[in-house]
């Protein structure tokens, strides 16, 4: 065990601070790397920015000019607020409200969002016990104005701790008169709840109309982003589809952040690590660079620390500190500069990589053209340790001609067919969605039905795989889907 312990403690003591530098800063996100830039200039006198605005597009500056030479940015991007709740798509910004329309109930000035809602219910005509029912009913939403508990949950608590017995239908009810309290789209269950919330408070019009059947019977198309086959099942344009989502776009999916705002503007929070093009059956790839600065050690702090070193015969005690204290910064400095470099390095041979084994992907954008993909198949390919790669994928996106994905999009496990042929465990879980989708809703098949049927189509996969994927598609077992 002493000598486990000590085995570790060499590895740690062998990590420079170029290492650690390094490290960290792979693990973060382009805004995130701007932040931190500003945070070393700021710390750092020996530090500074050959143009002095971290606003404009650049690469690393000549001092570190013998790597890669990295192109940049000059793309707008498109994408949901979350890339683990809705779907993500690009369009061109919507004029149908201006900013300042997402802040007109100032709820959140100076009290919370319950203080808020419980001050609206306080003026509703309701009798003492269904005052307690709403309030405790808002209790349960989160802060971002989601009643994540199933009513049934809320039943069982108000029964044993409020000694109420009440239904979840008469809880629903309930539900219904908080929904139609301020901020629109308060109390929703799901997103798709929210979003009809707030369309349903929308002026009727014809554009209104065809974003509530998108949402009503179509989020799943909507959601995978198949607007081809929403244009052909309610036989619309693509000129109203597109006005129809401009309308969907302008609704705020977390209507109880404090901050407000559209799915426009929460689309324009993500901001792509990597653009990759595909144009003439070509791929190409580029980091987004364009708020990383030009970085240099500070000039003047070099000649200060050159004419101390200069004089050391006659330094004081204090111009030994100084020296010290300028030779420690000029070496972070340059560590700093360094660690960027190598980031970036890293960041390009991982995506390179990336684009290599998914290349038919890049190029067509066919979900179905994606290769099974693990962090190992791309540590191999680029010499990297899986560590670093996992740290690569994480919190990063890649913009390409029509969408943002999540870098973690492009990873997963491998399956096989009876032909022995490698397949994407994504493809066996759409196969999954679409046989649950076609079921009978009286009679919805068990696992072990999914599993035949996935059998009959060539795939080798047991019950409890299926299981699994079900699970990680948050479908529930047979016995809940069913509808009389």
């Amino acid at each position: 065990m002493a000598l486990r312990q000590q085995q570790e403690l060499k590895q740690i003591q062998r990590l420079s601070p170029l290492q650690m530098q390094v490290i960290k800063l792979i693990e973060l996100n382009n805004v995130e790397v701007e932040d931190r830039i500003k945070q070393e200039i700021e710390e750092n006198p020996a530090l500074e920015t050959t143009d002095n605005d971290l606003s404009e597009s650049s690469v690393i500056d000549d001092e570190i000019s013998e790597a890669d030479n990295l192109t940049q940015d000059e793309m707008i991007l498109g994408d949901y607020f979350s890339d683990d709740d809705i779907p993500d798509y690009r369009l061109n910004k919507s004029e149908r409200k201006s900013d300042t329309d997402f802040f007109e109930i100032n709820y959140y000035d100076d009290k919370s969002l319950h203080d808020y809602l419980f001050e609206q219910i306080g003026l509703m005509d309701l009798d003492s016990e269904k005052q307690t029912i709403a309030e405790y009913i808002i209790g349960n939403i989160d802060e971002n104005g989601y009643l994540q508990r199933d009513l049934q949950s809320i039943s069982n608590d108000l029964l044993f701790q409020q000694q109420l017995d009440v239904t979840p239908l008469q809880l629903e009810d309930i539900l219904y008169e908080i929904q139609d309290l301020d901020p629109a789209g308060i109390g929703a269950r799901d997103l798709q709840e929210c979003l009809l919330i707030q369309l349903g408070r929308e002026k009727q019009s014809e554009e209104v109309e065809i974003a509530t059947t998108i949402i009503t019977d179509y989020f799943e198309e909507f959601s995978k982003k198949h607007y081809d086959k929403i244009i052909r099942l309610l036989n619309i344009t693509q000129e109203k589809l597109k006005d129809a989502i401009e309308v969907i776009i302008s609704l705020n999916p977390k209507p109880g952040n404090t901050l407000g705002g559209t799915m426009q503007t929460a689309m324009n929070n993500i901001t792509p690590d990597f653009i990759v093009d595909s144009y003439n059956g070509e791929v190409t790839i580029q980091l987004n660079n364009s708020n990383i600065p030009n970085l240099r050690v500070n000039r003047n702090f070099s000649e200060m620390l050159k004419g101390y070193t200069d004089n050391k015969t006659s330094m004081s005690s204090d111009d030994k500190q100084a020296i010290l204290f300028m030779k420690q910064k000029v070496d972070s400095a340059k560590w700093f500069i360094d660690a960027v470099r190598q980031r970036q390095n890293t960041l390009q041979r991982t995506m390179e990589a990336i684009v290599s084994i998914q290349y038919d992907f890049f190029l067509t954008e066919d979900e179905t053209m994606l290769k099974p993909m693990i962090l190992k198949d791309v540590a191999e390919k680029t010499g990297f340790d899986i560590s670093t790669i996992s740290r690569v994928s994480n919190s990063k996106y890649v913009q390409t001609n029509t969408n943002i994905y999540p870098l973690k999009y492009f990873f997963s496990e491998a399956m096989q067919t009876v032909d022995g042929e490698d397949i994407s465990s994504r493809e066996v879980k759409s196969i999954l969605m679409e046989s649950i989708e076609n079921e009978n809703s009286a009679k919805p098949l068990t696992d072990e039905q999914l599993t035949k049927i996935l059998n009959s189509k060539g795939y080798v996969i047991a019950r409890r795989t299926v299981a699994k994927y079900r699970e990680q598609l948050n479908i529930p077992v047979a016995r809940l889907r069913k509808k009389l």
